[in-house]
């Protein structure tokens, strides 16, 4: 027995609206937590960003 898999093995067949729709939730999920940390931001800080100044 050789450890080298054959290359006429089967290939996995996945649709691409697979793709697309992994894509979509990941881009949801980020979108979700950048504005979470905006409304947690503003709601502790009263602001969202903020510069500050040192006398």
């Amino acid at each position: 027995m050789s450890p080298i898999i054959p290359a006429g093995g089967k290939k996995v067949y996945v649709p691409d609206n697979l793709y697309t729709a992994l894509l979509a939730i990941a881009f949801l999920v980020v979108l979700s937590a950048a504005g979470l940390v905006t409304f947690l931001c503003y709601s502790q800080y009263e602001t969202i960003f903020k510069i500050i100044t040192r006398p």
